[in-house]
């Protein structure tokens, strides 16, 4: 016998268990009145079906032995009408439904049954559970579930719409997160192609862009290559596309007929592709139409208000990445223009050196950078080599890097010293500009004598390759430009042997944040001594194709490479010539020239005595002249000449030295230390003072 407990609610247990016992002796009147009470009482319908048997015996129907009331109501009958009746007469659809198969199979193999059943009459819901309590006697319950099973389904759907939303809402981060890095609208188009389909399951993309109020086609996919040129058309045309254009109101079509329907006109076009339905929608960015896409789908299909809201999102999307593309591409060829128009279009030819330049702009940005050179020629046989870097990239470091580079050419052409050049470029900085910075390498050379006299504000210093190799040039380094209105800079000046190169470079060649300075200006000696040659083109390319910097540049890099001939003539004596301001300032610039020079040319032992002699001499020149003074240096083979020229006629004097006196023993210092001295009067005005220190033998 069956558990009872799967059959009905605990309440009516007890009583079908009593039932069940006094069946086959017959029913005790108290017990079936209790339990048809109790049974009336219950939320469900309930009945008990005996077998009916046919000839062959077998099961072929049932009858009603007992119904509830519930029962009874559930069904639409009168209960009298029930009792003793077919179930195939009062359930009509039991066979049909194949309840009464079960029903028979419930009866022969003991097993409950339990499904839920559409009634096709009233399109209620019901919950039977069939059981078998005795030979061939099935007890029913059933009850109308339709509410649960409505509540059940809208659950289901609610659920199934929140995870289509959520599918939406990943698709669109997806896509947002994919269009944030993308910078040229080739990059967009890509993201666009890979994305919108895999999230739309679409089949094709057709994305147009307004030129001059003409949508002219920039991406097409999935359709035939054949008919993209059909998509350029006027904004005025009669096409859907054009439509959207126009109007900036999308437009879905899920089948051929609704478009047609539409747009008639267009049925060659329509019905010559493979598309079958369709998502136009207008690219609209800053509230202007940009263009639009086109989502097509090999089959028809319904877009539900969920679909049509997610293509939206992705069409504005998909704008806003277009515009700031477009923008960037704009800005990126103004910054273009603007970098040629700042940089020498060209660099003149020199007697005795020959020089090239690179430019690599920082391919990560659109802004134009900061970083300059220049090659200005000062004479005959003297030019300077300059080459800088402006905090930032941006238009505003642009502007600031063409003050600076015009400011020093402004100086050096009007014949300022290195050191003041640099020094009124960055007076003028400080001015126009307070926030402006910037590194700077200026380089004085002279070509004839084989020097060179150079400046660092905040710079990397240049690098001398020599037949012995290559080394950064041991210059006296100053604080960047803009710094320090006040601030001083100090020059060095250094030889410069025949067949000699200069590398002067900005720091995006050797520095980034993982690759230090130090290990970067070590890294480029070794290249550049490693080069073959001394043709500068030659080892610009060797320097550049090294792989040795770092490989993601965040920087604009600025090269300019000078190499000295050997001189058409044997070198007569060494000279080093240097002009000076006619003013108190001169003095520590000639000393420090000097001292220099002589370092250069390995003469140490005579380098403080020829200080203290210059200095003497051209204080007294800077005393009694206007303009420059000239100091020129001569290495002869056995004695160091030094000529200090100025403008002034006025002879030197010497006159009895008053032991009480603060000044006037200049010349007498001079007379007790030099080996020789003397002054010329110069045929064109003005005069010549020199001494003359013996050079020991080595």
């Amino acid at each position: 016998m069956v558990s009872q407990e799967d059959v009905l609610e605990p309440s009516l247990r007890v009583a079908l268990d009593a039932a069940a016992d006094s069946w086959a002796a017959g029913p005790s009147p108290t017990a079936e009145t209790l339990l048809r009470a109790a049974l009336d009482a219950a939320f469900d319908g309930f009945a008990l079906l005996t077998g009916v048997r046919g000839a062959a015996g077998g099961l072929v129907d049932f009858e009603f032995a007992y119904a509830n009331d519930v029962g009874a109501k559930l069904l639409g009958k009168a209960l009298a009408d029930m009792i003793g009746s077919r179930l195939t007469e009062v359930w009509p659809t039991v066979t049909d439904a194949g309840l009464l198969a079960r029903y028979t199979a419930v009866a022969e193999s003991g097993e409950t049954f339990l499904t839920e059943y559409l009634d096709p009459a009233s399109s209620s819901v019901w919950e039977i559970k069939a059981s078998r309590i005795a030979a061939d006697v099935v007890a029913l319950s059933y009850r109308d579930v339709t509410s649960r099973v409505r509540q059940q389904e809208q659950i289901a759907e609610s659920e199934a719409q929140a995870r289509q939303v959520a599918g939406r809402m990943a698709a669109l981060q997806t896509v947002t997160a994919s269009l944030a890095g993308a910078v040229r609208v080739t990059d967009v188009l890509r993201v666009m192609q890979e994305q919108i389909l895999a999230s739309t399951s679409a089949d094709g993309l057709t994305v147009l862009l307004l030129e001059a109020d003409r949508p002219v086609l920039r991406h097409s996919s999935g359709s035939d290559p054949n008919r993209p040129g059909q998509l350029d058309f006027p904004i005025d045309d009669s096409s859907a596309v054009a439509w959207v254009t126009r109007t900036r109101r999308p437009l879905f079509a899920g089948s051929r007929e609704e478009l047609l329907a539409e747009f008639p006109q267009r049925r060659r076009s329509v019905e010559s592709g493979d598309e079958h339905a369709w998502a136009m929608l207008p690219l609209i960015s800053a509230d202007r139409a940009i263009g639009a896409m086109i989502v097509s789908y090999g089959q028809t299909r319904e877009f539900t208000a969920g679909e049509r809201e997610a293509h939206v999102v992705l069409s504005e999307l998909c704008a806003q990445a277009l515009q700031r593309a477009l923008l960037f591409e704009a800005q990126k060829s103004i910054a273009a223009d603007l970098q040629r128009a700042l940089l020498p279009a060209t660099l003149p030819t020199l007697r005795g050196a020959r020089h090239t330049s690179r430019y690599l702009p920082w391919t990560h940005g659109a802004d134009v950078g900061g970083d300059w050179y220049d090659l200005i020629e000062l004479g005959p046989d003297s030019v300077a080599l300059v080459i800088g870097d402006v905090a930032g990239h941006s238009t505003s470091a642009a502007a600031t890097m063409g003050q600076i580079r015009n400011a020093l050419r402004a100086y050096a052409l009007e014949g300022h010293s290195p050191t003041g050049v640099v020094e009124r470029v960055n007076r003028l900085i400080t001015r126009l500009d307070p926030s402006a910075l910037a590194t700077c390498c200026y380089l004085e050379l002279h070509l004839d004598e084989g020097t060179a006299t150079g400046v660092l504000a905040g710079h990397p210093p240049p690098i001398l390759r020599t037949k012995a190799g290559a080394c950064l040039l041991d210059l006296r380094i100053g604080v960047p430009l803009g710094a320090s209105a006040d601030a001083a800079y100090v020059d060095t000046t250094v030889l410069l042997p025949p067949r000699s190169s200069l590398l002067l470079y900005t720091d995006g060649l050797v520095e980034d944040r993982r690759y230090p300075i130090d290990q970067g200006t070590s890294d480029l000696c070794q290249v550049v001594a490693e080069a073959a040659g001394d043709d500068p083109d030659t080892l610009a390319d060797w320097v550049l194709s090294a792989d040795v910097w770092p490989h993601q540049r965040t920087d604009d890099v600025a090269m300019l490479v000078m190499t000295i001939d050997e001189p058409a003539e044997p070198p007569a004596p060494p000279t080093a010539t240097r002009r000076f301001p006619g003013d108190a300032s001169s003095a520590p610039s000639a000393r420090r020239f000097a001292a220099d020079v002589l370092t250069a040319w390995e003469l140490d032992e005579l380098v403080d005595t020829a200080r203290l002699l210059l200095d003497e001499v051209i204080t007294n020149a800077v005393q009694h002249t206007v303009g420059d003074v000239r100091v020129r240096l001569t290495h002869g083979r056995r004695r160091l000449r030094v000529e200090v020229t100025d403008h002034s006629n006025r002879l030197p004097d010497m006159r009895p030295m008053d032991p009480d006196a603060e000044n006037g023993r200049g010349l007498f210092i001079v007379e007790t230390l030099a080996d020789v001295w003397g002054h010329e009067t110069m045929d064109s005005g003005g005069k010549t003072v020199w001494f003359e220190l013996a050079i020991r033998k080595r």
